[in-house]
């Protein structure tokens, strides 16, 4: 590794870098804002790493790639979209005060983006490395999944750049997500004149609901949560359709197994009414021991940087890491960025953390590039 500039990059040149990809907004649903915010991605990107990506069209989504040297060993992985529509930035401007940067997807994940690039930059090679960054992560990245897999097997490790858990904690495991939508067939009839003679697909949406909501199981920290509900069409007619949609989050690749079965087993209760489930498993679980070798690792080059201890955090939102963890490719996540307000209003990224993490970042990606393999518990640490 080189003890150079790049090394210490600092804070005002990594801001001038986050200012250029917050200010190119990039709502997932915008195919022309993503493909534009692609684009400034990879120019700040072949700037500082000095080669040129691929740019990856799939379904309309564009996802930019680097890959550096034959036989990949260490995968790096972020994403470019937000949840922010365009327009965001007169409400939201971009702004650092106070030792905070403001705007939107700042934290999640376009600081993380940013410091991957400078991490990148400070080593003397990269060949073996691989940076991909989607378009699409915010709505569970339909049309990225399969090039994140492909990617990821067969590396000895995923680093995702998505942003730090409280305090700066590295995310060393994730829940797991299904996705499902119900619905529901009734028949339509007037509500005052003959409503007997209707199906309310409102009335067994909610007995569904309810169904539904007691499939959680608290002791294993599985959460099954009905969310957006749509029923009828008029205040004088009976609903003769319905439809609600399901969050379900487990640790454990066998409770997401139970509840699919749940789901696809549900059954009418009203006599003539009718239903249909769609959606299934969204990302498995990211198991602790799929991070365990790589935070000790992690913990190990803190120390000598002189950066003070780690520490980590499981977390119920999921990543792209569950994708790499889910193909058996050992993944630390929270690389990227120290802050908070994810989604929210006060989205803000720790200015003063910027460089610590990405020289931490920097020996991470230096350190799996000498071994031939992700350490494991046990494993040779000399």
């Amino acid at each position: 590794m080189r003890r150079s500039g790049k090394e210490e990059a600092s804070a005002a040149a990594m801001i001038a870098d986050i200012e250029r990809l917050v200010r190119c907004e990039s709502p997932s649903e915008d195919l022309a804002a993503v493909g534009r915010s692609a684009k400034a991605v990879a120019e700040v990107g072949a700037r500082l790493l000095g080669a040129e990506p691929e740019l990856v069209v799939v379904d309309g989504r564009t996802h930019v790639r680097w890959r550096f040297g034959g036989e990949p060993r260490v995968l790096l992985l972020g994403h470019h979209d937000t949840v922010w529509p365009v327009g965001s930035l007169r409400t939201h401007p971009f702004d650092v005060r106070d030792g905070l940067l403001y705007g939107p997807g700042c934290f999640d994940m376009k600081a993380g983006l940013v410091m991957a690039f400078h991490a990148l930059a400070a080593l003397d090679g990269l060949d073996g490395v691989t940076l991909l960054v989607t378009g699409d992560e915010e709505p569970g990245s339909p049309s990225s999944r399969e090039l994140i897999e492909d990617e990821a097997r067969g590396c000895a490790a995923a680093l995702v750049l998505e942003a730090a858990g409280p305090g700066g904690a590295l995310k060393t495991a994730r829940k797991g997500v299904s996705r499902y939508e119900v619905l529901v067939r009734g028949r339509s009839a007037h509500a005052g004149l003959e409503p007997e003679r209707g199906v309310n697909a409102g009335v067994e949406l909610a007995r569904q609901v309810m169904t539904v909501a007691g499939l959680g199981d608290p002791a294993l920290g599985t959460t099954v949560t009905p969310t957006r509900l749509e029923a009828g069409t008029t205040v004088n007619t009976v609903p003769g359709s319905a439809r609600f949609e399901v969050d379900a989050r487990v640790w454990e690749a066998a409770e997401q197994t139970r509840v699919h079965a749940a789901m696809l087993g549900l059954r009418p209760s009203s006599e003539g009414a009718g239903l249909k489930v769609r959606g299934g498993q969204n990302r498995p679980p990211l198991p602790a021991e799929a991070s365990a070798g790589l935070f000790e690792r992690a913990c190990r080059l803190a120390g000598e940087l002189g950066l003070g201890p780690l520490t980590s955090v499981a977390v119920g939102g999921a990543s792209d890491g569950n994708f790499t963890a889910g193909v058996g490719t050992p993944t630390l996540d929270g690389l990227g960025a120290v802050g908070g307000g994810a989604h929210a209003d006060d989205e803000h990224v720790v200015v003063a953390e910027l460089p610590g993490r990405t020289r931490l970042l920097t020996a991470l990606v230096a350190d799996l590039l000498t071994r031939n393999e992700a350490a494991g518990p046990g494993a040779d640490r000399t």
